[in-house]
């Protein structure tokens, strides 16, 4: 089965999010924020299984431009500076349709260390005492 490519793509600066639209009838509307935390850069994933980093801080984030590579795929340059990791067709699509479960998995590893999805607030700096 041939890998399915794009028929459309557009930048949603507003809603900040990709509209993607696949040869196969498949159209997701992928956030820039899960674009940017689930980017395949060897700085997000490492180099190796369990090497992986964990990418705080950044529902704000937003794509400044993207850029064709080759016939294979886009790379995105956000507003934080990331701009490395090609972003192949392949694994757009797959983005898209694990969504819900890849988004998830993300809210509860943020959660199991106090991290936030806003730019410098850490969880335990939003805790109050406890009135005695």
């Amino acid at each position: 089965m041939a890998i399915p490519t794009p028929t459309d793509i557009k930048l949603h600066q507003t809603s900040r999010k990709l509209e993607i639209a696949f040869t196969d009838g498949a159209r997701f509307e992928l956030p820039f924020e899960f674009l940017r935390v689930y980017s395949p850069s060897a700085e997000v994933r490492g180099h190796g299984p369990g090497q992986e980093v964990l990418q705080v801080g950044k529902r704000e984030v937003l794509i400044n431009a993207a850029e064709p590579v080759g016939l294979y795929g886009i790379n995105f340059f956000f507003s934080d500076g990331h701009d490395t990791g090609i972003y192949s067709w392949e694994y757009l699509h797959d983005l898209g349709v694990n969504q819900a479960a890849l988004w998830d998995e993300y809210l509860k590893r943020m959660e199991a260390v106090g991290a936030s999805r806003d730019p410098g607030i850490s969880k335990m700096f939003e805790q109050r005492p406890k009135a005695k």
